[in-house]
């Protein structure tokens, strides 16, 4: 199939859609039910008041990759199971029980959807597999145009994603039986990510691909992110009518992609997500993270993600006053709230800080950052080799610090 043809499929695709009107009906219908449903408005509230540039008492906290390999009960239970990480996936009290683990085990102040980037693209066909010791793999990626020609114009996400979306209600139906309430969030990646999968296979190989198709092939790149993105806003957009209370945008792949083509390529995604999602959904606080691509910060910004996630290559001590100085420029009242950024390499059972020195790095954190308007978490995912007392007492300090910080009169400038 011809470029052209190729892009004029994907754009008739996202005009018109199948059944447009009846979604929106459904969507009303369902939010009204989540709306009366178990854990709709969560008694712990800190983490959406501090997305929304609200005054807190203390700093709220959660961890990227929160459950799973850190855990030695999510490994016995996986076990038990005698299930792998996808097929975990594929039952929502399986989900639900994991995406419970941390909560019962640390004082966070929100859960998180225990899911994978890659089910977008499995949702579209593509499959997605899990060899033993090898990490998450496309088998078969999509190596021409003319394989992403044979992809479906567009997707059900509530058939093909129905089980995800049955996990949001169960894990919230879970966290009220358990009196956990706090909020759920929900997330999927970004385009440009999913895309640098379905072309590449894997995070580790083949990394070129994704920069190959850009530039070797910019029409059918286009057309394929603009799929990927109408997928990601339904997929979003479903998870926010079942209960979830706030949206991450993981834009995972930011190291491998060049900074002309992000903007060119992947900003213009990020943006009609935020645009479609604050349009359906404007209470539901939107956080945005692209991860080794730092300099797109004030464009997430103008884009409308009311919180922007920091790796750890930010200077904290600056990034707060270049995004005021970003806010100003645009004539907007106040800059977004930041996520972040604690090196999760200090958490390591053997390489990272002793336990005792924990507070400190913490402390230090959110006296750069300022303990408002700040979500503490971590600038990358745990990997499995953290010591959980080392985590436990992160959580727990972040809390103490930042409560003691507030106390003195601090705000969202480095103390």
């Amino acid at each position: 199939m011809s470029a052209a043809a190729l892009s004029g499929r994907a754009s008739a695709a996202h005009r018109a859609g199948p059944g447009r009107a009846e979604r929106a009906h459904n969507r009303a219908a369902t939010r009204c039910a989540a709306a009366a449903g178990p854990n709709a408005q969560p008694a712990n509230d800190l983490m959406i008041r501090a997305a929304r540039g609200e005054a807190v008492e203390r700093t709220p906290v959660w961890l990227f990759r929160q459950a799973g390999r850190h855990l030695p009960e999510y490994m016995d239970y996986k076990a038990s199971r005698g299930k792998n990480f996808l097929q975990l996936l594929d039952d929502p009290e399986d989900v639900a029980e994991v995406t419970m683990q941390p909560i019962r085990r640390y004082d966070l102040d929100a859960a998180i959807l225990f899911s994978d980037i890659l089910v977008v693209i499995e949702a579209l066909g593509i499959e997605v597999t899990m060899p033993g010791g090898k990490g998450i793999f496309v088998p078969e990626p999509l190596r021409t145009p003319a394989d992403a020609a044979k992809l479906p114009e567009s997707v059900d996400v509530r058939e093909k994603l129905g089980h995800v979306l049955a996990s949001v209600r169960r894990i919230n139906e879970q966290l009220a039986a358990e009196g956990r309430s706090v909020p759920l969030i929900g997330f999927s990646a970004a385009p440009w990510t999913l895309l640098f999968y379905a072309v590449g296979g894997r995070s580790r190989d083949n990394t070129t691909n994704g920069m190959r198709w850009l530039t070797e092939h910019p029409a059918e790149s286009r057309a394929l992110l603009s799929l990927l993105t109408d997928v990601v806003i339904e997929y979003l957009s479903a998870q926010a009518d079942e209960g979830a209370h706030m949206l991450q945008v993981f834009e995972a792949m930011g190291e491998h992609i060049e900074q002309k083509e992000f903007y060119e390529f992947a900003q213009p995604c990020l943006d009609r997500i935020a645009k479609e999602l604050k349009e359906r959904h404007p209470t539901v606080p939107l956080l945005g993270f692209a991860r080794d691509a730092m300099y797109s910060l004030p464009s997430l910004a103008a884009a409308g993600y009311d919180v922007l996630t920091l790796d750890l290559s930010v200077d904290r001590k600056d990034v707060r006053a270049m995004l005021s100085a970003d806010a100003a420029a645009r004539g907007a009242a106040t800059p977004p709230a930041v996520q972040g950024n604690f090196d999760p390499a200090l958490l390591h059972m053997e390489t990272g800080l002793p336990e005792g020195e924990i507070a400190g790095a913490a402390r230090q954190m959110l006296q750069e950052l300022g303990p408002q308007r700040l979500i503490a978490n971590l600038g990358a995912g745990l990997m499995g080799k953290e010591d959980p007392a080392k985590v436990a007492a992160l959580v727990d300090a972040i809390h103490a610090e930042s409560e003691s910080l507030i106390k003195a009169g601090a705000g969202v400038e480095a103390v």
